[in-house]
């Protein structure tokens, strides 16, 4: 009798959107922290010794084991947790959000060789606005106004601690725009596409968070199975880790901590929708580097502080007025 009380108030506390709210940041959080260093520890360490020294260059291939590991965590959480539970969500409505997701990816990273660093950090912290504002145009979604200054706010807080001052500014003065900002728009625009694509999935199908996430990912595999194989990055991977088979295991962890981050992502964007997952993800960094600088004392500029309280101010903003929004919709 105990325990099933016990079960009960658990289940009706996961209920609770606060306390899955929270679940979800914590999970994103730590999951995405871990990745990070992993990453690092991938693509930028040495590999072999003396003149045998070599760098990992295999950015495709690691995205697709990725997508691979992504799928069967998928599957495995349906197996054990959603059973035949049937999904009508189209085929063709994944394929879409696949590419747009992709696309965003791979226009971002090219970027980063043509932009310089400012434009770089503001790029990364613009993300929730597309996504809001393709939502409103698209799918004729609406917000209180309220809500579009507390993204405004969070933005400008994010691109204010992150950003760093230029020391090479004065090669960049000439620079007004060019293919590397075009690239950060299409990046940005098409991360707006795939937020429009994943509230249409949830609010017209109700397409559960491990469907989204397995669904999405295979139709990346796919892709990238085609991108891998016409290059033939994926048989110098293969001799890469003959050569090295230390970097097996990074890659596996790697993918792991991928597959439970995406559960926690898609689950935020599932319960909450894209635009609130859109500034989980922004502001993950921006809470990176403000543990760091509690943890280790490390000093902050005026300019951090700044954008500490305009993240904060907005973060509060949002969850007081998110509420409110909900209670005006019933």
């Amino acid at each position: 009798m105990a325990a099933g009380k016990g079960a009960g108030k658990a289940e009706s506390s996961w209920h609770n959107p606060r306390i899955r709210f929270i679940v979800c940041f914590l999970g994103v959080f730590v999951c995405y922290f871990y990745y990070g260093i992993l990453q690092e520890t991938i693509t930028r360490g040495d590999y072999g010794e003396g003149d045998q020294k070599e760098k990992f260059r295999f950015a495709r291939t690691l995205v697709f084991i990725q997508c691979i590991i992504n799928c069967l965590f998928a599957k495995i959480l349906i197996q054990f947790f959603e059973g035949s539970k049937p999904d009508h969500t189209k085929n063709w409505l994944y394929g879409l959000c696949s590419l747009s997701y992709l696309g965003a990816m791979v226009s971002s990273n090219s970027a980063l060789q043509y932009v310089n660093y400012p434009t770089q950090v503001l790029g990364k912290s613009c993300k929730p606005i597309p996504v809001m504002l393709l939502g409103v145009t698209i799918l004729r979604k609406k917000y209180p106004l309220a809500k579009y200054l507390c993204v405004l706010l969070i933005v400008s807080g994010v691109a204010l601690f992150l950003y760093k001052p230029n020391k090479s500014a004065g090669v960049a003065d000439g620079h007004i725009f060019g293919f590397g900002e075009l690239l950060l728009l299409a990046s940005l625009t098409l991360d707006g596409l795939t937020g429009v694509a994943q509230d249409h999935m949830r609010s017209r199908f109700q397409t559960s968070a491990n469907h989204m996430m397995l669904n999405i990912n295979m139709w990346s595999t796919l892709v990238l199975s085609l991108a891998v194989l016409w290059t033939g990055e994926i048989w110098e991977f293969l001799s890469f880790t003959e050569r090295h088979p230390s970097i097996i295991y990074n890659i596996l962890l790697f993918g792991l901590t991928s597959a439970l981050g995406q559960t926690f992502i898609f689950m935020t964007v599932v319960y909450f929708g894209p635009l609130t997952c859109s500034i989980v993800t922004t502001t993950r960094k921006f809470f990176t580097i403000l543990g760091s600088v509690i943890l280790f004392g490390n000093v902050m500029t005026n300019m951090q502080w700044v954008g500490t309280v305009l993240v904060f101010l907005g973060l509060g903003l949002d969850a007081k007025f998110g509420k409110t929004q909900k209670t005006a919709k019933r």
